[in-house]
Protein backbone atom coordinates (compact mmCIF):
# COMPACT_ATOMS: atom_id res chain seq x y z
CA UNK A 1 0.00 0.00 0.00
CA UNK A 2 1.30 3.43 -0.88
CA UNK A 3 1.41 6.12 1.77
CA UNK A 4 -1.13 8.88 1.17
CA UNK A 5 0.22 12.29 0.30
CA UNK A 6 -1.18 15.32 2.15
CA UNK A 7 -3.31 16.47 -0.79
CA UNK A 8 -5.06 13.12 -1.21
CA UNK A 9 -5.44 12.75 2.58
CA UNK A 10 -7.20 16.13 2.77
CA UNK A 11 -9.50 15.20 -0.11
CA UNK A 12 -10.38 11.86 1.49
CA UNK A 13 -11.12 13.52 4.83
CA UNK A 14 -13.27 16.09 3.05
CA UNK A 15 -15.18 13.32 1.25
CA UNK A 16 -15.67 11.48 4.55
CA UNK A 17 -17.11 14.64 6.09
CA UNK A 18 -19.47 15.04 3.14
CA UNK A 19 -20.49 11.37 3.36
CA UNK A 20 -21.16 11.82 7.08
CA UNK A 21 -23.46 14.77 6.42
CA UNK A 22 -25.20 12.68 3.74
CA UNK A 23 -25.56 9.81 6.26
CA UNK A 24 -23.63 7.42 4.04
CA UNK A 25 -21.13 6.24 6.65
CA UNK A 26 -21.28 4.15 9.81
CA UNK A 27 -19.01 4.77 12.80
CA UNK A 28 -18.12 2.64 15.79
CA UNK A 29 -16.80 -0.88 16.17
CA UNK A 30 -20.07 -2.79 16.67
CA UNK A 31 -22.02 -0.80 14.07
CA UNK A 32 -19.28 -1.31 11.46
CA UNK A 33 -19.12 -5.05 12.23
CA UNK A 34 -22.91 -5.28 11.69
CA UNK A 35 -22.55 -3.37 8.42
CA UNK A 36 -19.81 -5.77 7.28
CA UNK A 37 -21.96 -8.80 8.16
CA UNK A 38 -24.89 -7.31 6.20
CA UNK A 39 -22.60 -6.77 3.16
CA UNK A 40 -23.39 -3.04 3.15
CA UNK A 41 -19.86 -1.73 3.71
CA UNK A 42 -17.95 -0.67 0.60
CA UNK A 43 -14.79 0.56 2.36
CA UNK A 44 -13.60 0.59 5.97
CA UNK A 45 -11.21 3.03 7.61
CA UNK A 46 -9.53 1.96 10.83
CA UNK A 47 -7.38 4.56 12.58
CA UNK A 48 -3.71 3.64 12.43
CA UNK A 49 -3.40 4.49 16.13
CA UNK A 50 -6.10 2.00 17.17
CA UNK A 51 -5.04 -0.94 19.32
CA UNK A 52 -3.27 -3.89 17.72
CA UNK A 53 -6.25 -6.11 18.57
CA UNK A 54 -8.64 -3.75 16.74
CA UNK A 55 -6.34 -3.43 13.74
CA UNK A 56 -5.95 -7.20 13.46
CA UNK A 57 -9.66 -7.87 14.02
CA UNK A 58 -10.78 -5.47 11.28
CA UNK A 59 -8.04 -6.59 8.92
CA UNK A 60 -9.33 -10.17 9.22
CA UNK A 61 -13.03 -9.20 9.04
CA UNK A 62 -12.54 -7.01 5.97
CA UNK A 63 -10.51 -9.74 4.27
CA UNK A 64 -13.24 -12.29 5.03
CA UNK A 65 -16.01 -10.05 3.68
CA UNK A 66 -13.91 -8.83 0.70
CA UNK A 67 -14.09 -5.18 1.75
CA UNK A 68 -11.10 -2.86 1.21
CA UNK A 69 -9.63 -1.49 4.43
CA UNK A 70 -7.40 1.53 5.00
CA UNK A 71 -5.19 2.10 8.05
CA UNK A 72 -3.56 5.33 6.80
CA UNK A 73 -5.60 7.87 8.80
CA UNK A 74 -5.29 8.63 12.51
CA UNK A 75 -8.19 8.83 14.97
CA UNK A 76 -7.85 12.60 15.43
CA UNK A 77 -8.06 13.12 11.65
CA UNK A 78 -11.16 10.93 11.36
CA UNK A 79 -12.79 12.60 14.35
CA UNK A 80 -12.14 16.10 13.02
CA UNK A 81 -13.46 15.21 9.54
CA UNK A 82 -16.68 13.83 11.04
CA UNK A 83 -17.10 16.43 13.76
CA UNK A 84 -16.92 13.84 16.53
CA UNK A 85 -14.91 13.78 19.73
CA UNK A 86 -13.47 10.32 19.04
CA UNK A 87 -13.60 8.10 15.99
CA UNK A 88 -11.43 5.10 15.20
CA UNK A 89 -13.55 3.02 12.80
CA UNK A 90 -15.60 4.22 9.83
CA UNK A 91 -17.42 2.29 7.09
CA UNK A 92 -18.49 3.91 3.82
CA UNK A 93 -21.82 2.45 2.66
CA UNK A 94 -22.43 4.41 -0.55
CA UNK A 95 -21.01 3.24 -3.88
CA UNK A 96 -20.53 6.79 -5.20
CA UNK A 97 -18.55 7.95 -2.17
CA UNK A 98 -16.61 4.68 -2.25
CA UNK A 99 -15.57 5.26 -5.87
CA UNK A 100 -14.57 8.87 -5.20
CA UNK A 101 -12.50 7.91 -2.17
CA UNK A 102 -11.01 4.89 -3.94
CA UNK A 103 -9.68 7.17 -6.69
CA UNK A 104 -7.69 9.03 -4.03
CA UNK A 105 -6.44 5.87 -2.32
CA UNK A 106 -3.45 4.29 -4.01
CA UNK A 107 -4.10 5.90 -7.36
CA UNK A 108 -7.42 4.04 -7.73
CA UNK A 109 -6.04 0.57 -7.01
CA UNK A 110 -8.16 -1.55 -4.70
CA UNK A 111 -6.60 -2.41 -1.39
CA UNK A 112 -8.26 -5.50 0.02
CA UNK A 113 -7.53 -6.95 3.42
Amino acid sequence: MRILNNENKKKILSLLGLAHRARKIITGEEAVLETLRANQAKLVFVAGDASEKTLDNFNRKCFFYHVPVCFELQSDELAQALGKALCKIVAVTDQGFFQSIQEKLNGGEENEG
